[in-house]
């Protein structure tokens, strides 16, 4: 998937990942790849900067822990950020219901 399909969706697709689940980074670059089927492919260098990004939106709470001896810090949603999902939810619906509408096969005319 083209890096321009995907500008103005990230915060979304992040936000989706992290809902009802506490992951680290790496765990959320490795959910986006699964359950895109392999098309969203995000580089470190894009989810971290974009995760404390919403961080400092008070999206997203950050703890560290201690998985298997190593240091890692995990994410989760926030009330706020849960709210935010819901409107990307929503705003998606609307945006793609308006494209299938002109992409879509055309409607059956009437005779």
């Amino acid at each position: 998937m083209k890096a321009d399909a995907l500008r103005g969706h990230l915060d979304g697709l992040l936000l989706a990942t992290l809902d009802g689940k506490r992951l680290h980074g790496y765990a959320i670059i490795e959910a986006l790849q699964q359950r895109s089927g392999g098309a969203v492919s995000l580089p470190t260098g894009t989810v971290y900067p974009a995760l404390r990004r919403l961080e400092r939106a008070g999206y997203v709470r950050s703890e560290w822990s201690t998985v298997g001896g190593r240091q890692r810090r995990t994410y989760s949603l926030t009330p706020s950020g849960m709210r935010t999902l819901n409107d990307e939810r929503r705003a998606w619906r609307e945006f793609t219901a308006a494209i299938d509408g002109v992409l879509g096969p055309p409607a059956a005319s009437v005779r």
